[in-house]
């Protein structure tokens, strides 16, 4: 075990995370295919081992230190790009059934080919939008926590993201910089939507120093049918106050 996954490893047993010596080969997998697909297609500008296994792997797992995981049955990932903070998760918490969302099928290609070769179950990788596949009844209303890292401002997340969480289940939208005016911004989206705000999360993400924020909303009632709007519409017509 070379430093950099020791130093990734004691930073997760800090939060009481133990690692298993399959777990911390997965990750490492996870890594080398990381970099040899990104010579083929933009997965990440980030390629530096160290900075990955910081930036991207300890930065999802985070989410399992605001979210009880033992709790989570299913969760779903909008916007995936390369696993992120999905793949992660799934490593470290095998129970969990996931479905990853995303709408470039390049991506998803890479993403089935991570999920055969890390021998992971129970995850399936959806080629779509978001805004089509919440017209999945299969899909809708159904998921114990969604999940979407940086992916765009929370009033657009909302709408992406909610119809697909079940009646008190959790939506986590995190993000890199403060939330504050986003959240004012979102208010009128979270009540379109049955939701409320449950908590906003701060942490440091270890050796780089970079601010991180986890926004947590719970979901109070079942979406209303006419959300989310046709792809595109959330994000040139976000749900905000007018």
């Amino acid at each position: 075990m070379d430093n950099v996954v020791k130093d990734f490893s004691a930073l997760l047993e800090e939060k009481g995370i133990n690692l298993s010596t399959n777990q911390l080969c997965q990750f490492e997998t996870y890594y080398l295919q990381l970099i040899e697909w990104n010579d083929k297609m933009n997965l990440t500008t980030i390629t530096d081992r160290e900075q990955v296994y910081i930036k991207h792997f300890y930065d999802s797992v985070s989410l399992s230190f605001y979210v009880p995981m033992s709790s989570i049955h299913t969760l779903i990932d909008i916007g995936s790009g390369a696993g992120f903070p999905s793949i992660p998760l799934k490593i470290v918490y095998p129970h969990l059934q996931v479905t990853i969302i995303d709408s470039l099928n390049k991506r998803i290609q890479f993403l089935q080919h991570i999920v055969k070769s890390l021998e992971l179950d129970t995850i399936s990788c959806i080629h779509s939008r978001a805004e089509d596949a919440a017209r999945d009844l299969k899909l809708r209303n159904h998921y114990d926590l969604a999940t979407a890292r940086a992916v765009a401002r929370l009033s657009v997340l909302n709408e992406l993201c909610l119809p697909f969480v079940r009646v008190d289940g959790l939506f986590a939208a995190m993000k890199g910089t403060d939330v504050q005016d986003e959240i004012v911004e979102a208010e009128y989206s979270m009540k379109q939507l049955l939701s409320e705000l449950k908590d906003v999360h701060s942490f440091v993400l270890p050796m780089e120093q970079a601010q991180r924020k986890v926004v947590i909303i719970r979901k109070i009632g079942k979406t209303p049918t006419k959300y989310p709007r046709k792809a595109g519409l959330p994000s040139k017509e976000p749900l905000i106050k007018r």
